[in-house]
């Protein structure tokens, strides 16, 4: 299975310039808790939650219409391709703690994302040896993704 069998296709984005208030409203409205940061040619810049903004408006003492999405966004950026394996995406979201992966094509263009609710679907996907991922991977994605970072010999990120 690859991940364009599990992707979201229709997915919504920030631009850098825009407020953070903008990306919270486009959250709101589209029921998600993360944006894909892109350019006018849609590259995947970074990414920005909604957990981003609360902490970016916190630290800054600021409401959130008064800092852009490029303030708050996160630039280290992990992805996947549509072609990659579920288990290659998978090992992606333990590796690096990232629940979600922006799914870029040979130019670093948007295609889609993979969440890890996706990665859990798959489980349901099909039954017996070849089920695309076990619950039990699953469940260690879960705990890799949820651990803290200090426990595993990760720095904590500096805002």
């Amino acid at each position: 299975m690859t991940i364009k069998d599990l992707m979201t296709k229709d997915v919504a984005t920030a631009q850098p310039h825009q407020t953070a208030k903008e990306a919270a409203l486009i959250m709101w409205d589209c029921d998600c808790g993360v944006l894909p940061v892109v350019d006018h040619s849609r590259r995947v810049l970074g990414m920005v939650t909604d957990r981003d903004l609360c902490m970016a408006a916190m630290h800054r003492a600021s409401a959130l219409d008064a800092f852009t999405v490029a303030d708050a966004m996160s630039r280290m950026l992990y992805s996947c391709t549509a072609s990659d394996s579920l288990s290659t995406a998978e090992q992606i979201m333990r590796d690096n703690q990232v629940r979600r992966l922006p799914v870029v094509d040979g130019e670093g263009r948007l295609v889609g994302i993979l969440s890890l609710a996706d990665v859990v679907r798959a489980t349901q996907l099909s039954a017996g040896p070849s089920r695309p991922v076990s619950a039990e991977d699953v469940t260690g994605t879960l705990a890799r993704i949820c651990a803290r970072r200090e426990a595993i010999g990760q720095p904590r990120p500096s805002v």
